[in-house]
């Protein structure tokens, strides 16, 4: 489902050249949860960007379903990646002023379809959030903003997760009903991949790497 074939990103800082990705190489599999661990900085974060067509590789290759998302324009690319690709993030990246529903249904914005709002309200269900449907990412707790996060990533019915750091702001509970879900989504056929500094992510994990200073290897 994903490759990176020696993927390098670097940026010009204000005394040196930071290589934030290192001749990085990658696969995920349909089915497979592979957990990324490392420091603040490493380059993890760039590592998502780069993979879910987000941000273009200083060198190397990136394919999705086999296909390069950079070889495409920037419209046809994001249409490509809301079809393909589902994203969560620690700060959840909600819209202040849109409901949990209108939240979840902004991917339909990238790529339109008929059932959106009926999906968006299945999900809004499978997440146990109808009785916040109206409400503002404001009026949330930290495991609903996250829960409605986790319901858009899933509208367009991806099939791959990109996580960073999922679990950052939550507590254990809520925690582990995002990485529990994860785990479903690759055991129903998706494709995972979670950077994280969590150690606890790993046991739900199939593949567990390490990444320091833009270099990936097994953890």
């Amino acid at each position: 489902m994903l490759q990176l074939i020696n993927a390098s990103k670097s940026f010009q800082g204000a005394a040196r050249i930071v290589r934030a990705l290192d001749d990085v190489s990658l696969s995920v599999k349909e089915g497979e949860f592979v957990t990324v661990h490392g420091p603040s900085g490493c380059g993890k974060t760039t590592l998502l960007l780069v993979a879910g067509g987000l941000l273009q590789p200083s060198a190397g290759r990136v394919l999705l379903d086999d296909e390069n998302p950079y070889s495409l324009s920037p419209e046809a690319r994001a249409r490509f990646r809301a079809g393909k690709v589902g994203f969560v993030f620690q700060q959840f990246h909600l819209v202040p002023y849109l409901s949990v529903l209108d939240n979840v249904l902004a991917p339909a914005l990238a790529r339109p379809q008929p059932a959106a709002a009926a999906r968006a309200r299945e999900l809004i269900e499978h997440f146990k959030l109808e009785d916040r449907a109206g409400h503002v990412p404001a009026e949330l707790s930290t495991g609903e903003r996250q829960r409605t996060a986790l319901a858009r990533a899933m509208l367009n019915c991806p099939r791959l997760l990109l996580a960073d750091e999922p679990t950052g702001n939550l507590d254990d509970g809520n925690a582990e009903i995002v990485l529990k879900f994860l785990a479903d989504f690759a055991d129903d056929g998706g494709a995972v991949l979670l950077v994280t500094h969590a150690a606890g992510a790993g046991i739900y994990a199939q593949r567990m790497l390490h990444m320091e200073n833009g270099k990936l290897k097994p953890a």
